[in-house]
């Protein structure tokens, strides 16, 4: 099966793996340091980037996601700086950073799910 991944979606990895290179490496800023990129969409014409993060153990309304969320946003165009130093892009693409819900909504579905079944009837 020969199939080949499109390009905004490659564009989209590569900006996953050079934004966790610039937090692991090139950031100081300890509101930062257990951040991990979870995902990372880019719009079909490679111009915003949309990036998903998370930190293990804490919810979005916990306040290091909050404090996260403000280093990310004061950073961001350090990031896009970064983006546009290391990748070869005709146009370095805003960044948009969000916290990933999707392991809290997974684990509130889950919790549900186990609720509706040891319900004793």
């Amino acid at each position: 099966m020969n199939e080949e991944v499109s390009r905004p979606t490659r564009v989209a990895l590569e900006i996953r793996k050079t934004l966790m290179e610039i937090l692991h490496r090139d950031t100081k800023d300890p509101r930062l340091e257990k951040v991990n990129i979870t995902e990372c969409k880019i719009s079909k014409d490679l111009s915003i980037a949309t990036v998903y993060f998370t930190i293990i153990g804490v919810n979005e309304k916990d306040q290091p996601a909050q404090d996260a969320i403000k280093a990310l946003e004061k950073a961001k165009g350090f990031f896009r700086s970064e983006i546009g130093k290391r990748m070869n892009l005709r146009i370095t693409p805003e960044v948009r950073f969000f916290y990933d819900t999707v392991a809290e909504n997974a684990s509130h579905i889950e919790e549900l799910i186990f609720k509706a079944l040891h319900q004793k009837k």
